[in-house]
């Protein structure tokens, strides 16, 4: 073989290498990023599951306390004022419930909890409403639970739903007909690559009907009286 090709083929090889070595450099962070995005979109998707699945814990719950009666105020300096008739017991059972669920994701990544009265769409206030509020400023029978990590519990923020104004006695009259309750859910998904920001938001809400009560808890204007 002669010298000058031996020499070429030396380069070839060079040249070979250094095309292999350039193409692994372009090729790798892609390829991280990619492995990142599936590991984020499987802890996303876990987190997704999460709070579909305790909201309809919460609403399960909340639809057999009808007739549960109010729930009970708690005075501190991180309480929000409260009376009696501010927040049915209902509420805060959906709300036990949900840090009783034992999810994979913390409790203290919801945001809040909102328990209220169901209009026809499944929201709340008057009938025809979408609307799907932040808090419960400006709505009557809806009331907000937030995490207090001084208590380890979720405890009653704001709003108001009178306990002995609930419908839930079967088959309900024209001028009480049957009430269903709603519980809307808010998480803050904190990202575990930072590919999609800090955290992503995730909601959802579930409407049931409430369990009709007893007969002999009921009154003639089809509403309980505990």
């Amino acid at each position: 073989m002669s010298l000058s090709r031996f020499v070429a083929r030396r380069r070839a090889r060079r040249g070979e290498r250094g095309a292999v070595a350039l193409e692994a450099a372009l090729i790798t962070p892609i390829l991280l990023i990619v492995v990142l995005g599936i590991i984020e979109l499987g802890f996303l998707m876990r987190d997704h599951n999460v709070v579909v699945s305790n909201t309809r814990i919460g609403a399960r719950i909340a639809s057999t306390g009808a007739g549960a009666g109010p729930g009970t105020c708690v005075s501190g300096p991180e309480e929000p004022p409260c009376t009696p008739t501010s927040a049915p017991a209902l509420a805060q059972m959906a709300a036990d419930a949900i840090q009783r669920s034992g999810s994979a994701m913390p409790v203290d990544q919801i945001q809040y909890i909102l328990v209220y009265k169901a209009n026809d769409l499944g929201y709340p206030g008057s009938n025809g409403s979408t609307t799907m509020p932040t808090s419960c400023s400006g709505y009557s029978n809806c009331v907000r639970f937030v995490w207090r990590a001084s208590a380890n519990k979720f405890r009653y923020a704001e709003g108001s739903w009178d306990s002995r104004r609930i419908s839930a006695c079967f088959p309900g009259t024209t001028a009480n007909p049957l009430d269903r309750v709603g519980v809307q859910l808010v998480a803050r998904h904190k990202t575990f690559t930072g590919l999609f920001g800090d955290s992503l938001t995730l909601e959802d809400h579930a409407v049931m009907n409430f369990e009709p009560l007893a007969t002999q808890s009921c009154s003639g204007d089809g509403v309980s009286h505990p």
